[in-house]
């Protein structure tokens, strides 16, 4: 097990530790999991920081795509990562990570993947990328409402869950 996450968990933390048996805090500001098919998260990044952030997101593309574990291959298929054209509200980095299909049993942190698939990860790579956040990450796990490439399916009053795309169309349609 790297201890890098423990590391940067406790530096997060200013010095705190996790009591014994439990889980020390996340070294990310949020655990990454999609609930649904497809997720989006939304990072917001420091001006002065976009460099260190995608730093660490080009060395996590370059590291899932040299791995052979087939789940972290699955993982790395689904995920696209954005940036922006326009800043925040407070000028900040907008970074738009778009995730579909989702891994239902991973969890999408790039410190903690960094550290999976690094056998040695540089700690200033992963320092950086901490302290480039501008704000914490908000993640949305996204069931599609409407295919707009494909005409409307008709469902019954009240049920919110969509159509597959490309389902056939009802009958006198």
């Amino acid at each position: 097990m790297h201890l890098l996450p423990v590391i940067l968990a406790v530096a997060l933390q200013g010095g705190a530790t996790a009591a014994p048996g439990q889980m020390p805090p996340s070294p990310d500001p949020a655990i990454v999991r999609f609930a649904t098919p497809a997720g989006l998260l939304l990072v917001t990044v420091k001006p002065d920081r976009a460099a260190d952030y995608e730093a660490a997101i080009v060395a996590l593309q370059r590291a899932l795509a040299r791995t052979d574990d087939p789940e972290r291959r699955a993982l790395a298929e689904g995920w696209r990562v954005f940036k922006a054209e326009e800043a925040d509200a407070k000028g900040a980095v907008i970074y738009v990570h778009i995730v579909q299909p989702a891994v239902e049993t991973a969890d999408y942190r790039p410190s903690l993947l960094l550290d999976a698939l690094l056998t040695d990860p540089p700690s200033e790579l992963l320092a950086k990328y901490r302290d480039a956040f501008a704000g914490p990450p908000t993640k949305l796990s996204l069931t599609e409402l409407a295919h707009m490439a494909v005409e409307p399916v008709a469902r019954p009053a009240g049920n919110a869950t969509p159509a597959k795309p490309g389902a056939p169309k009802p009958p006198g349609r």
